[in-house]
């Protein structure tokens, strides 16, 4: 069984943790290539960040609504990043998840890697009575799938893969303030929900609870083990 190094990073700044991410990928490069393999490292951050948008690679500008006087009213920046997938925020009450992982270790294609991280959010919810599933055509988790009117995103994922290393990773709406997301399109869509687990289920989750569990569905899910550091 492969070991993962986990580390919850608290609120942190986003371009911090970028450039923090950049450093393990590096590190986990430098390992697949050391001799005899003895070097390998895989990572696994969370964290929440402070008010942020962020718009990879295929995304368009004009689905960020507001001008840049209006970003800096409601406390937020914004960043073009090296990610798949559009636009989407990120803020305090969510979990964001930073899996740094070498894929061929873990012999599995970035197809499989996607839905990985969507069946650990799948799992996660389950328990809470939240039956969250998979929308054809679009990464991340929904409620309510094929009920017009009612698809929501509860979950977000965007992920960047070089020489089968991943960065960046999901995004878990559980106390999330939901008002930022009217700023956008929220990944380019125009036509879906954004949802938390606190507006499913009436009232403020319990935080650490829903880390334990998500960390515990990384292991499951992904067949490691983690260690603190």
């Amino acid at each position: 069984m492969q070991t993962v190094t986990f580390q919850d990073l608290g609120l942190i700044d986003y371009k911090q943790a970028w450039d923090y991410q950049e450093e393990l990928f590096a590190k986990v490069l430098a390992g697949r290539n050391s001799e005899n393999g003895s070097g390998k490292v895989n990572y696994l951050l969370f964290c929440e960040h402070k008010h942020v948008y962020t718009l990879g690679k295929s995304g368009q500008d004009n689905n960020l609504l507001i001008s840049d006087e209006m970003l800096k009213r409601i406390d937020a920046t914004y960043y073009h990043i090296n990610r798949g997938g559009d636009i989407t925020y990120h803020g305090p009450g969510q979990i964001v998840a930073y899996p740094i992982i070498d894929l061929e270790l873990f012999k599995i294609t970035l197809k499989d890697y996607i839905h990985n991280l969507e069946e650990v959010i799948i799992r996660t919810l389950k328990p809470f009575g939240i039956n969250a599933t998979r929308l054809d055509g679009a990464t991340g988790v929904w409620l309510d799938v094929g009920v017009p009117g009612k698809e929501r995103k509860i979950c977000a994922i965007g992920v960047r893969a070089s020489r089968f290393v991943t960065m960046h990773g999901l995004a878990f709406n559980v106390n999330t303030n939901l008002d930022y997301f009217s700023y956008i399109n929220p990944c380019g869509f125009v036509d879906k929900g954004v949802t938390s687990m606190r507006k499913e289920l009436g009232g403020e989750v319990d935080f650490e609870e829903v880390k334990s569990k998500l960390k515990k569905e990384f292991e499951a899910v992904f067949g490691f083990e983690t260690k603190i550091n």
